[in-house]
């Protein structure tokens, strides 16, 4: 039996010379290769001289001893001293007082808020957290300062720039 003739382009090679299509290519060429690593580990801090490491500390940790006794309204005295003493000579001082003094005041303002809402049972709440968050975060970033780090306070306001 013989077969019977197909019509041409169906697919099949016939015996007139038609072949199938030549295989794909190997695919995609390979990914470049990694280029050189990074420039490594960047200090947060320039190195401070002990006179301005005092300072950053007193803005910080002075935050944090003013909140803690003074029920969450006096965090902001350490850092405004600290700003007022020594802000003028130092770029660094100036920049950690600031952000401990926008923080102290915002948690402050908290703190006020909720005594003034004291009789109304929610206001021991709000000022309880205003105090223990405020007493915390000052001594975090009191520490990230003895360590020659820079800390960035998880809430805080922009009142001095």
């Amino acid at each position: 039996m013989t077969e019977p003739p197909r019509p041409p382009g169906d697919g099949y090679p016939t015996s007139s010379g038609d072949a199938y299509p030549p295989p794909p290519g190997p695919g995609y060429p390979p990914p470049p290769p990694y280029g050189p690593p990074s420039g490594g580990y960047h200090p947060g801090l320039p190195p401070l001289s002990a006179e301005d490491r005092t300072w950053v500390l007193v803005a910080h940790l002075g935050g944090a001893a003013g909140a803690f006794l003074g029920g969450g309204c006096a965090g902001w005295v350490a850092p405004l001293i600290s700003l007022l003493a020594r802000g003028e000579q130092s770029a660094t001082v100036r920049a950690e007082s600031v952000k401990a003094l926008n923080f102290q005041v915002l948690w402050s303002i908290i703190a006020v808020i909720g005594y003034a809402t004291f009789c109304f049972g929610v206001g021991a709440v709000i000022a309880g957290i205003a105090w223990l968050f405020a007493t915390i975060a000052g001594v975090l970033a009191g520490i990230k300062a003895a360590n020659n780090e820079s800390f960035r306070y998880p809430v805080s306001g922009r009142f001095l720039r």
